[in-house]
């Protein structure tokens, strides 16, 4: 069985999103045993496994990538859809597009600790588009 759902976000501020049960509630019943992947449609955000229970680790995130890629670094020459296009771009590629989950007895088998992240790096990144691909047999 493979099954494929498209999910549009509503639109994020600058951050980092848990949206595992977001995912989970529109995608719906899962199988037996498979896999979910979930893609990201875009080149300005990202798609993270990560802690979700404290969100001060969110707030790191953020910390720390802003500071491995700044936005006002004087060498970047992509710059005409404004200061923090570049930098998104840039991030997205560092942290990915897409994360890949085992599903086991009909649920994620995620570990105790994780979510699944929607790194928004733009100021005004609108709607984010998903596809979520499941395979799997019962």
């Amino acid at each position: 069985m493979v099954r494929q759902v498209e999910i549009v976000l509503p639109p994020f501020p600058p951050g980092y999103h848990l949206i595992t049960r977001l995912v989970t509630e529109r995608v719906g019943e899962l199988p037996r045993t498979g896999l979910m992947q979930v893609f990201l449609q875009h080149t300005s955000a990202a798609l993270t496994l990560n802690e979700n229970a404290d969100p001060t680790v969110r707030e790191d995130f953020r910390t720390f990538l802003d500071e491995l890629v700044p936005e006002d670094f004087p060498g970047y020459r992509h710059t005409l859809e404004g200061s923090d296009d570049m930098p998104a771009h840039l991030k997205s590629s560092l942290l990915g597009a897409s994360v890949t989950i085992p599903i086991t007895g009909g649920r994620l088998n995620l570990g105790t600790w994780q979510g699944i992240y929607l790194c928004e790096f733009r100021r005004h990144g609108g709607r984010r588009h998903l596809v979520v691909t499941v395979m799997g047999e019962d």
